[in-house]
């Protein structure tokens, strides 16, 4: 007796497009469009993002000059396109949202991550007025803020020496109706309209030795070495503990106080500070 199988076919991704000109809110809009049409993938400036995550991809708004950034946004590398390739096809989307400044822009990015052709383009033009566009371009331009739709907190180690500010979303949807919420970050690339820069390891040292003069448990810093890296500096301290405190929780909480003070004063994410206790000093006490 044969019994013939008949196989499902396979489900497959309905791409969107959100399309609008360089700087005019794109980015910014693009949860409220997905949240409309039920879509949880984005694909903007060279990230694959699930809701608030990136799942894989590096952001075009880090290359060094335009034709990087063109390159990252149309997935043209090879390492970085299979990777995003292999996210989409391991999460299997139902539906998935691309942005980009023209109809073929986000037709080439469709082609070169291996999606089937976009079934619908909806534009800027369609859920932003003319004055808002022209608020967004003035900004870009006289600020150099871009907009990434993803909580800041993802993008920390990625945008090292970029100044980053976390920007909420509320958008009521009517009557009884859930609100869309969502958190997107502003991050204004330092090298966009200050040239490159670099933070002389002084400026770290005058920090960390202006936090160990506040803490009561640091007697004094021995050594401070500071290795800098694309994604932020590894520092290296050892210190002098002053006789009575718990070792293990003044350096801990010395550590935590140093990272957020170097990350708020230098926009530099901090990779990593190693401290080696080298001593107990007893304080000695002023006679009366």
């Amino acid at each position: 007796m044969l019994i013939n199988h008949v196989l499902e076919p396979k489900a497959k991704t309905t791409v969107y497009a959100f399309v609008g000109p360089s700087g005019t809110g794109k980015s910014y809009r693009a949860g409220l469009v997905a949240s409309e049409y039920g879509i949880s993938y984005l694909i903007d400036d060279g990230l694959f993002i699930k809701d608030n995550e990136i799942i894989a991809g590096n952001s075009a708004k880090k290359a060094p000059t335009k034709i990087e950034t063109v390159k990252q946004a149309l997935f043209i590398e090879g390492g970085e396109k299979d990777e995003v390739i292999k996210a989409i096809k391991k999460h299997k989307p139902d539906k998935i949202l691309i942005l980009g400044t023209s109809d073929n822009m986000v037709k080439k990015i469709a082609a070169s991550l291996e999606l089937p052709e976009i079934s619908k383009f909806i534009y800027i033009t369609d859920i932003a007025t003319k004055e808002e566009m022209e608020t967004a371009r003035r900004i870009r331009v006289t600020e150099g803020k871009h907009v990434i739709p993803v909580p800041t907190f993802e993008l920390k180690k990625d945008f090292s020496g970029y100044i980053l500010d976390p920007l909420q979303i509320f958008k009521s949807k009517g009557n009884g109706a859930k609100p869309y919420i969502s958190e997107k970050s502003i991050i204004r690339p330092t090298f966009s309209y200050l040239g490159n820069f670099t933070i002389s390891d002084s400026v770290f040292r005058q920090i960390i030795q202006y936090m160990a003069n506040k803490a009561p448990a640091i007697y004094k810093i021995a050594k401070t070495r500071v290795d800098k890296d694309s994604d932020g500096p590894y520092i290296y301290l050892e210190v002098i503990i002053c006789y009575g405190y718990n070792l293990i929780t003044s350096v801990q909480e010395f550590k935590q106080k140093v990272k957020k003070e170097i990350e708020q004063l230098t926009a530099m994410n901090v990779q990593k500070i190693d401290v080696v206790i080298k001593g107990i000093e007893v304080p000695v006490k002023k006679e009366e």
